[in-house]
């Protein structure tokens, strides 16, 4: 419904459906064979009914699935109009049936603007040939309703063709998005994840060869350590598109340690970190949210990351604080390095860093750090805020 037939068999099915209602031209087809017309009479009728019921199944059937207004289907509603008034004017009341069947082509195939006006024109149009031709006035009174009732039901049948249409667009058009937005989470993912890893294994891999031939034992060391980030970036990068990965503070301090160590940057680490979910609370404070310590952790990575890769530092301090200021509880992650400081607008890492962070209800700011260098800070609430809807009045 409200869509073009795209088979033989469905276009079938939609013919006999519409074909069923000629079974209300009975009366017509009796008053051929059994009214006592002449031959030339009978002739000429049974053409003009077969021209209407022609014009009539090709209009409802090719026009019932379009919003586009057409000059020919007037000319075809007037036809009809036509071959209905004038059979039913000279053969006598069993054609007044067929003005029910212009009503009902005009609420098949006409906007609503246009068919609200047509349908009692028709109607009108019985009622007066009908005063004249029905003098026991025992038949055209019963089909004034049907006419008139029977076009506007077409009327919400296209309304109803018309939106089942829009809701199938609407449906597609939320698809498309729905794997827009779970392509860009992906790409976010691997860029998080292989972006670290990759830059550890360039990074490990530059050691390498600057230790052969000379410290073959060293590089043999480094070579392992690429061997083992290289199957824990395979891992973390399954474990992403299968959308099952959470990093942790933990991990990704660890992580760093070993990254800034292999970079040769001095690394300023937290001693102690807030409780998580996963881990035993000690009742003091509660627990980080599983959101909450995610965001945080990859906004660790990207800012190790960024400190590696672009920042030629020597010292890069990390530090996570808690604020209690605001009544809810928020916890500060922040990244300083004493390197060149920002060079440039932000990256596609930190643009889809600040898209996490503002999904668990926190924000990002970034800027150069005094005296040089760069600073990071990532700060989320404790608990992932829960929007809530108000209930309707």
């Amino acid at each position: 419904m409200g869509r073009v037939p795209e088979t033989r068999r469905q276009a079938v099915v939609k013919l006999l459906w519409i074909a069923i209602w000629m079974l209300y031209l009975g009366a017509p087809v009796d008053d051929l064979v059994h009214g006592g017309h002449g031959t030339a009479v009978v002739v000429l009728a049974s053409l003009g009914l077969t021209g209407f019921v022609i014009a009539y199944l090709s209009l409802v059937f090719l026009r019932t699935n379009t919003e586009e207004e057409k000059r020919w289907v007037y000319w075809v509603l007037c036809a009809l109009a036509g071959l209905a008034a004038v059979t039913s004017a000279t053969l006598g009341k069993p054609w007044l049936v067929l003005f029910v069947y212009v009503s009902v082509a005009c609420g098949a195939v006409l906007p609503p603007t246009r068919s609200r006006w047509l349908i009692p024109a028709a109607t009108g149009a019985l009622a007066l040939i009908g005063s004249f031709v029905d003098t026991q006035r025992d038949l055209f009174p019963a089909l004034l309703i049907p006419c008139l009732l029977g076009g506007f039901a077409m009327v919400g049948i296209r309304q109803l063709v018309q939106t089942m249409r829009e809701l199938r667009e609407a449906r597609e058009a939320v698809a498309q998005l729905a794997a827009t937005e779970e392509r860009l989470r992906l790409a976010r993912d691997l860029h998080d994840l292989l972006g670290h890893s990759l830059s550890l294994i360039t990074l490990k891999s530059e050691l390498a060869g600057r230790m052969l031939p000379d410290r073959p034992v060293d590089a043999a060391q480094q070579v392992a350590d690429i061997e083992k980030v290289s199957r824990q970036a395979l891992v973390d990068v399954r474990e992403a598109v299968s959308g099952y990965r959470r990093p942790t503070l933990a991990t990704e301090l660890a992580g760093a340690r070993t990254a800034l160590a292999a970079a040769g940057i001095a690394a300023d680490l937290p001693v102690e970190l807030p409780p998580t979910a996963a881990a035993q609370d000690d009742g003091t404070s509660p627990a980080l949210a599983p959101d909450t310590e995610g965001a945080l952790a990859w906004a660790l990575r990207e800012a190790i990351t960024n400190v590696i890769r672009h920042s030629g530092a020597t010292r890069c301090v990390i530090t996570l604080t808690e604020r209690s200021d605001d009544g809810a509880g928020t916890v500060v992650l922040t990244v300083t390095d004493d390197g060149r400081g920002p060079a440039g607008g932000p990256g596609n890492g930190l643009s889809g860093l600040e898209e996490r962070l503002l999904l668990a209800g926190g924000s990002l700011t970034t800027g150069p750090a005094a005296p040089t260098g760069f600073t990071l800070s990532a700060s989320v609430p404790r608990r992932t805020p829960v929007v809530t809807v108000p209930p309707l009045a």
